[in-house]
Protein backbone atom coordinates (compact mmCIF):
# COMPACT_ATOMS: atom_id res chain seq x y z
CA UNK A 1 0.00 0.00 0.00
CA UNK A 2 1.36 3.39 -0.93
CA UNK A 3 0.30 6.45 1.03
CA UNK A 4 0.76 10.02 -0.12
CA UNK A 5 1.74 12.35 2.74
CA UNK A 6 -0.32 15.45 3.43
CA UNK A 7 2.68 17.61 2.60
CA UNK A 8 2.71 18.28 -1.14
CA UNK A 9 5.63 16.93 -3.11
CA UNK A 10 7.15 15.18 -0.09
CA UNK A 11 7.00 11.75 -1.69
CA UNK A 12 5.06 8.61 -1.00
CA UNK A 13 5.27 6.15 1.85
CA UNK A 14 5.65 2.45 1.20
CA UNK A 15 3.55 1.25 4.14
CA UNK A 16 4.44 -2.40 3.54
CA UNK A 17 8.13 -1.62 3.79
CA UNK A 18 7.59 0.51 6.91
CA UNK A 19 5.57 -2.18 8.70
CA UNK A 20 7.97 -4.95 7.68
CA UNK A 21 10.72 -2.88 9.29
CA UNK A 22 8.48 -2.33 12.30
CA UNK A 23 7.85 -6.05 12.78
CA UNK A 24 11.55 -6.80 12.39
CA UNK A 25 12.23 -4.09 14.98
CA UNK A 26 9.70 -5.73 17.32
CA UNK A 27 11.61 -9.00 17.14
CA UNK A 28 14.92 -7.24 17.79
CA UNK A 29 13.43 -5.27 20.71
CA UNK A 30 12.10 -8.45 22.32
CA UNK A 31 15.47 -10.14 21.92
CA UNK A 32 17.38 -7.13 23.29
CA UNK A 33 15.12 -7.14 26.36
CA UNK A 34 15.48 -10.89 26.79
CA UNK A 35 19.26 -10.78 26.34
CA UNK A 36 19.51 -7.96 28.87
CA UNK A 37 17.54 -9.90 31.47
CA UNK A 38 19.54 -13.08 30.88
CA UNK A 39 22.80 -11.11 31.11
CA UNK A 40 21.76 -9.35 34.31
CA UNK A 41 20.41 -12.47 35.98
CA UNK A 42 22.79 -15.11 34.64
CA UNK A 43 26.11 -13.27 34.50
CA UNK A 44 25.77 -10.54 37.13
CA UNK A 45 23.29 -12.33 39.45
CA UNK A 46 21.04 -9.26 39.57
CA UNK A 47 17.42 -10.24 40.31
CA UNK A 48 15.71 -8.38 37.47
CA UNK A 49 11.91 -8.94 37.25
CA UNK A 50 11.95 -11.95 39.59
CA UNK A 51 13.41 -13.02 42.92
CA UNK A 52 16.95 -14.39 42.82
CA UNK A 53 15.67 -17.92 43.53
CA UNK A 54 13.90 -18.08 40.15
CA UNK A 55 17.11 -18.82 38.21
CA UNK A 56 18.52 -17.20 35.09
CA UNK A 57 15.25 -17.17 33.12
CA UNK A 58 13.24 -15.81 36.02
CA UNK A 59 9.50 -16.30 35.92
CA UNK A 60 6.65 -15.39 33.59
CA UNK A 61 7.57 -11.71 33.95
CA UNK A 62 10.60 -12.32 31.71
CA UNK A 63 8.36 -13.41 28.84
CA UNK A 64 5.90 -10.58 29.51
CA UNK A 65 8.77 -8.06 29.45
CA UNK A 66 10.08 -9.37 26.10
CA UNK A 67 6.58 -9.26 24.60
CA UNK A 68 6.12 -5.74 26.00
CA UNK A 69 9.31 -4.65 24.24
CA UNK A 70 7.92 -6.06 20.98
CA UNK A 71 4.57 -4.34 21.53
CA UNK A 72 6.36 -1.05 22.20
CA UNK A 73 8.13 -1.36 18.85
CA UNK A 74 4.82 -1.99 17.07
CA UNK A 75 3.28 1.08 18.77
CA UNK A 76 6.32 3.13 17.79
CA UNK A 77 5.86 1.95 14.19
CA UNK A 78 2.25 3.15 14.26
CA UNK A 79 3.41 6.50 15.65
CA UNK A 80 6.07 6.78 12.93
CA UNK A 81 3.50 5.98 10.24
CA UNK A 82 1.17 8.66 11.59
CA UNK A 83 4.00 11.20 11.69
CA UNK A 84 5.12 10.31 8.15
CA UNK A 85 1.69 11.02 6.70
CA UNK A 86 0.82 14.05 8.77
CA UNK A 87 3.73 16.16 9.96
CA UNK A 88 6.54 18.19 8.47
CA UNK A 89 9.96 16.67 9.25
CA UNK A 90 8.45 13.49 10.69
CA UNK A 91 11.77 11.82 11.48
CA UNK A 92 12.84 14.80 13.56
CA UNK A 93 9.67 14.61 15.66
CA UNK A 94 9.95 10.83 15.87
CA UNK A 95 13.53 11.13 17.09
CA UNK A 96 12.54 13.54 19.84
CA UNK A 97 9.58 11.42 20.95
CA UNK A 98 11.58 8.19 21.04
CA UNK A 99 14.52 9.83 22.79
CA UNK A 100 12.32 11.31 25.52
CA UNK A 101 10.34 8.08 25.93
CA UNK A 102 13.62 6.16 26.25
CA UNK A 103 14.89 8.57 28.90
CA UNK A 104 11.64 8.12 30.85
CA UNK A 105 11.89 4.32 30.54
CA UNK A 106 15.51 4.36 31.73
CA UNK A 107 14.69 6.55 34.75
CA UNK A 108 11.41 4.84 35.70
CA UNK A 109 12.97 1.92 37.62
CA UNK A 110 14.59 4.37 40.02
CA UNK A 111 11.21 5.46 41.42
CA UNK A 112 10.20 1.89 42.31
CA UNK A 113 11.10 -0.41 45.17
CA UNK A 114 13.96 -2.82 44.72
CA UNK A 115 17.69 -3.11 45.01
CA UNK A 116 19.91 -0.50 43.46
CA UNK A 117 21.53 -3.13 41.23
CA UNK A 118 18.12 -4.25 39.92
CA UNK A 119 17.16 -0.64 39.24
CA UNK A 120 20.40 0.00 37.35
CA UNK A 121 20.06 -3.20 35.34
CA UNK A 122 16.42 -2.54 34.46
CA UNK A 123 17.21 1.06 33.49
CA UNK A 124 20.09 -0.11 31.30
CA UNK A 125 17.92 -2.74 29.60
CA UNK A 126 15.18 -0.18 28.97
CA UNK A 127 17.79 2.18 27.53
CA UNK A 128 19.14 -0.51 25.19
CA UNK A 129 15.63 -1.43 24.00
CA UNK A 130 14.76 2.24 23.40
CA UNK A 131 17.94 2.85 21.43
CA UNK A 132 17.32 -0.24 19.30
CA UNK A 133 13.75 0.81 18.54
CA UNK A 134 14.73 4.39 17.76
CA UNK A 135 17.65 3.55 15.49
CA UNK A 136 15.95 0.72 13.61
CA UNK A 137 12.63 2.49 13.07
CA UNK A 138 14.32 5.71 11.98
CA UNK A 139 16.10 3.70 9.30
CA UNK A 140 12.89 1.92 8.33
CA UNK A 141 11.10 5.27 8.10
CA UNK A 142 13.80 6.73 5.87
CA UNK A 143 13.74 3.72 3.55
CA UNK A 144 9.93 3.71 3.36
CA UNK A 145 9.72 7.27 2.03
CA UNK A 146 9.95 7.41 -1.74
CA UNK A 147 10.95 10.84 -2.97
CA UNK A 148 9.84 11.93 -6.44
CA UNK A 149 12.70 12.11 -8.92
CA UNK A 150 14.30 15.51 -9.34
CA UNK A 151 13.74 16.78 -12.84
CA UNK A 152 15.51 19.62 -14.54
CA UNK A 153 13.44 22.72 -15.11
CA UNK A 154 12.93 23.76 -18.70
CA UNK A 155 15.23 26.57 -19.75
CA UNK A 156 18.07 25.65 -17.40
Amino acid sequence: MTVHPAEGGAGTIDAGRLWAGGLATAIVAALVGLAGILLARGVFSVPVLAPAGQGTWGDADTTVYALSCAATAVLATALLHLLLVSTPQPLLFFGWIITLATVVAAIAPFVTKGSTSAKIATGAINLAVGIAIGVLLSGAGRSAVRRPPITARPGR
